[in-house]
């Protein structure tokens, strides 16, 4: 059923101050004035799901009879890209120079993430080719929305780079914001809570586990553009829940950080950190009570 559009004029018998009516108000106010960025999500998400069907087909819901319909597909995701970014045309240059600066750049972004792909399936026992590695691994989704992202951070496009990111976080459980540097490949093992933080700087094959932080120590408001996140060298393998923070520490190239450890300070190359903890195994347990652990 259709409801009738309804003005929002006061009537002497309302109330003074209707509590919807201030609200409409308020709602009305938030773009009506150019104070805001018109973007829908949902239109962002249908044009991502889209894209990376056509750049992956392994994972795609369609498939393409002819070379020439990927084009038509690309050519026709170009055209929802300059669309999605004219409401945001007071805040960056020309659309069109934007998406025809981004669609340019895909054969490259398109060849990075085939390293990507081709380097997690080599260095993952349990990966048996690289469609599996492109139908089945969160951690490779990740990175690609995150390379997408980074190239619209790189153009100077504003929200669109955070939604598309936070469109990956959804379903990975990665957080990668879009102004952070990745070289290439960089490998996400399992990947799920991984952060990687604005200023963060990220090596050639570099390796990460689950629960990994890139973060920033405390730092104020007014210091948000100077580098808050730490800097990872090439060849450096960091194991699950560990957490580096702070713009000034560097990982040295081919240096192996262990599990649950916590970095604030630089670490020289070819280095090795780990936490060393003790298990204790006591046979048999009439002597000893043991906790009892209520979850």
């Amino acid at each position: 059923m259709v409801l009738p559009l309804r003005s929002v004029k006061p009537s002497k018998h309302a109330a003074p101050t209707d509590p919807l009516d201030s609200l409409a108000s308020r709602l009305h106010g938030v773009l009506a004035e150019g104070g805001g960025h018109r973007l829908a999500k949902a239109r962002v998400a249908t044009w991502i799901g889209d894209l990376l069907d056509t750049l992956l087909p392994q994972a795609a819901e369609k498939t393409y009879a002819t070379t020439g319909e990927v084009r038509d597909a690309l050519d026709a995701s170009e055209s929802e890209l300059r669309a999605m970014l004219r409401p945001l045309e007071d805040t960056i240059d020309d659309p069109s120079e934007i998406a025809d600066a981004f669609f340019r750049s895909l054969p490259e972004i398109h060849r990075q993430l085939m390293i990507d792909a081709t380097a997690l399936e080599r260095g993952d026992p349990a990966a048996e080719s690289v469609d599996e590695v492109i139908l089945a691994y969160p951690g490779f989704l990740a990175i690609a929305v995150h390379r997408i992202a980074h190239r619209f951070h790189e153009l100077g496009v504003p929200i669109l780079p955070r939604v598309l990111s936070e469109w990956a976080h959804e379903r990975t459980g990665i957080d990668i914001h879009p102004g952070a540097t990745l070289g290439h490949p960089v490998i996400i093992d399992h990947g799920t809570g991984i952060v990687v933080g604005e200023t963060a700087e990220i090596g050639n094959n570099v390796k990460l586990y689950q629960g990994v932080t890139l973060g920033a120590l405390s730092v104020a408001k007014s210091l948000a553009s100077i580098k808050r996140h730490p800097t990872i060298e090439d060849d450096v393998v960091i194991y699950a829940n560990a957490t580096i923070l702070g713009g000034e520490t560097v990982i040295g190239r081919g240096s192996v950080v262990g599990g649950n450890v916590w970095i604030t300070a630089s670490i020289p190359p070819d280095s090795i950190v780990y936490q060393r903890s003790e298990v204790h195994v006591r046979s048999g347990k009439s002597e000893f009570e043991g906790p009892d652990f209520v979850i």
